[in-house]
């Protein structure tokens, strides 16, 4: 007797998809696989239309052509988005005088589930501070949002967008402006929530270094997809891929940092942008 195998549907398929900008392409014929319980870095040069994609997948764009789905439904027929929770770039640039507490930027999160001017009750506040402990902040719950340093704000952006317990994570540029220290941390927090709560991310980036002691998988964008595969495939053609990608030599430095290594780019253009 043959033991039936069960197949895991991947959370996002990306199939075929081109979108232009008044008839300029951005992006053109992607095929994108993210599986359940992985951990995707997406990376690319400035303007090879990673956002396009990350807002095709979020809903918020619709392809000229192709189709996305998520959790094995066409997204034109998905509605569950507490499903998918999304940080976007520099989300601290929240204005800092905002008078918000931590506990009360998170529970925004949870405006989806419990409808604007619901009472909160012990159990949407108990998921605050779960979700503010995901990220070690719930020392922090009754300070103002813009007394806290640029990592930690990120932080509880994290935990904002953690609070409604999606099985998506996606992340565009989450460390920018972020210190160094803090970035080390960042990623910690991420390969823990993936590997611990089992959460499927997707991390948007330029830190390729970095990423790849983190990541189970790594796409390259940049107009199409140049590569798309296992983190360990992509380490030993990196340099390679990197020259495809950015269309000249792309040397790779090595700098180690404490116990965290990172590599940058040096070529003609400030890939680090």
């Amino acid at each position: 007797m043959k033991t039936q195998v069960q197949r895991t549907s991947p959370v996002v398929e990306v199939k075929d998809v081109s979108f232009s900008y008044d008839r300029q392409p951005v992006v053109e014929d992607i095929n994108l696989t993210v599986p359940a319980g992985a951990f995707l870095g997406l990376v690319g040069p400035n303007g090879s239309g990673k956002s396009t994609l990350m807002k095709m997948i979020l809903g918020l764009l619709k392809p000229d052509q192709g189709e996305v789905r998520l959790f094995d439904q066409d997204i034109k027929h998905f509605h569950d988005w507490s499903k998918i929770g999304f940080v976007s770039q520099k989300a601290n640039s929240f204005n800092s005088g905002f008078p918000a507490t931590v506990f009360e930027v998170v529970s925004m999160g949870l405006y989806g589930k419990m409808g604007l001017f619901r009472f909160m009750t012990k159990k949407y506040k108990d998921m605050v501070f779960e979700a503010l402990k995901q990220v070690n902040m719930q020392a922090f719950a009754k300070i103002n949002i813009g007394e806290l340093s640029g990592g930690q704000q990120q932080r509880v952006f994290i935990a904002r967008a953690l609070v409604s317990e999606p099985a998506l994570l996606i992340l565009d540029e989450p460390t920018v402006g972020v210190d160094a220290e803090s970035v080390a941390y960042f990623y910690d927090m991420l390969k823990r929530l993936n590997r611990d709560r089992g959460i499927t991310l997707v991390l948007v980036t330029h830190d390729v270094g970095a990423m790849t002691q983190y990541v189970t998988h790594v796409a390259c964008l940049n107009k199409c997809i140049h590569f798309h595969g296992f983190t360990k495939d992509f380490e030993d053609n990196k340099d390679e891929m990197m020259t495809k990608m950015y269309g000249h030599d792309v040397k790779t430095i090595d700098h180690n940092h404490d116990h965290h290594h990172h590599d940058h780019f040096h070529d003609h253009d400030d890939v680090s942008r």
